[in-house]
């Protein structure tokens, strides 16, 4: 029998086990090479792991939310598409012990995101496979984002997309994404999905002393464990102090929108203000170095690159990837680099790489309407910036009143290392590169 072994995958140096969270998949299933098969948590990041090869699900040896070593047979896969199950297949087996792996494991891919793949502005969930099938029909994120979904959560099916392209074929549907102004499909922001993807708990001591139904108890993710560990590390690590500046975008604004068309056609995913705040973050940090540094004991390690983190809200929790040597990276490059992490982080495609070695973060808490937040530093990192919403406000400009684009940014950190000449002046070299951004300048 044309068997294949899939193993446990060890997405990362330091990982020893991963935690399978969801069978995409049960024995008879037919699956395509590439398509998810199941989705596992490590300590440090949820990832949806793909069929090695195509063929016919014979058996699964592990139930959900087992925890399995790295390099442990998992599943078995028959690429016979013709072949099978007997009825002993049907459910998972009891725990199996380490075997050799005899294909490689399957890793999440990193592959740059494709024109119609951009990361959906409301963070809604989308699948590989719907993901690939928005690729090959042509449908842009804007269009996707209007599909109702049948899946968990509210989540888009494969046969939600199928009968969308059915009916966009028929003329149905417009095929060119919906104006700005037309309402989206009724979904909320990742945010208020999380409590979809944890777990039920209903029994132990808890339970008896919170009865349903006037108290639900849910079980917390990996990610949000871990989210929670670092933040209660970093106040009791780093003495957190908080400045707050006010920005007006107007010029940024009239910049982004009059390239946004151009930029759109040739790149494939919106043209957003992130890139800008990217890059008058890298110009202060070179201006400002002691920002982009770490506490060791009573050293200070300053690091002579920019890695920065773009804090990106999921259905799972925060996730917190890195945009590698951004420094490096021109303006479309960072661009480039936003889109991609926060693809890769909302459809689980991060490596544990990805996510570590952040020199500075941004957090974007503007994009749920947040005018002011005061952030927790993302340890060992000695500050992290904070983005509120971009609004019009009527302002004074040379005595004289206007109507201004205006946003609050907020610069958190560490008063063991900075104080508040140093976090201020450098507060106000990121928003002086904002507000004098060059109006013919062409992204």
């Amino acid at each position: 029998m044309p068997k294949v072994e899939v193993v446990m995958p060890q997405l990362g140096e330091s990982l020893t086990e991963g935690t399978i969270i969801k069978w995409y998949k049960k024995p008879g299933d037919k699956v395509k090479k590439d398509e998810t098969l199941l989705e596992i948590s490590t300590d440090k990041v949820d990832s949806e792991i793909p069929s090695p090869v195509s063929g016919v699900v014979i058996k699964l040896l592990f139930e959900e939310q087992k925890t399995v070593a790295v390099r442990t047979v998992i599943a078995e896969i028959d690429t016979n598409e013709s072949a099978t199950v007997s009825a002993q297949a049907t459910t998972p087996a009891a725990p199996a012990p380490t075997a050799i792996p005899v294909a490689p494991a399957p890793v999440a891919k990193s592959v740059a995101p494709a024109p119609v793949a951009q990361a959906p502005s409301s963070g809604r969930f989308y699948s590989p496979l719907v993901l690939n099938i928005a690729r090959e029909e042509g449908i842009s994120m804007s269009e996707l984002e209007q599909i109702p979904g049948t899946g968990e959560g509210g989540r888009v099916s494969k046969k939600d997309m199928l009968a969308h392209v059915a009916l966009r074929k028929k003329g149905g549907v417009p095929a060119a994404a919906s104006p700005a102004g037309q309402h989206a499909a009724p979904h909320g922001p990742a945010a208020a999905r999380i409590e979809q993807s944890l777990k039920h708990v209903d029994t132990g001591e808890l339970a008896k002393k919170y009865p349903a139904p006037l108290f639900e108890i849910l079980q917390m993710s990996n990610v949000i464990q871990k989210m929670a560990d670092h933040m209660v590390k970093s106040k009791q690590t780093s003495p957190h102090v908080y400045e707050v500046h006010e920005c007006d975008m107007t010029r940024v604004d009239r910049v982004r929108r009059r390239n946004a068309d151009a930029f759109m056609k040739r790149e494939g995913f919106k043209l957003t203000f992130m890139p800008f705040i990217c890059n008058a973050v890298i110009q202060a940090l070179k201006k400002y170095p002691l920002i982009n540094s770490q506490i060791e004991g009573d050293k200070i390690i300053m690091k002579k690159f920019v890695n920065l983190a773009i804090a990106v809200a999921t259905e799972n929790g925060l996730i917190v990837p890195v945009i590698k040597n951004a420094d490096e990276k021109n303006f479309t490059g960072l661009a480039r680099g936003v889109d991609d992490i926060a693809t890769r982080a909302r459809t689980k495609k991060l490596a544990l790489a990805d996510i570590e070695g952040g020199s500075f973060t941004i957090t974007n808490y503007g994009g749920f309407g947040a005018m002011i937040g005061t952030p927790i530093i993302n340890q060992p990192q000695v500050a992290i910036l904070g983005i509120g919403t971009i609004k019009k406000r009527p302002v004074v400009i040379d005595d004289a009143i206007a109507i201004r684009s205006i946003s609050y940014f907020t610069l958190s950190f560490d008063h063991r290392i900075v104080d508040g000449a140093l976090g201020g002046s450098f507060l106000s070299a990121v928003i002086d590169h904002l507000e004098n951004v060059d109006e013919n300048f062409v992204a």
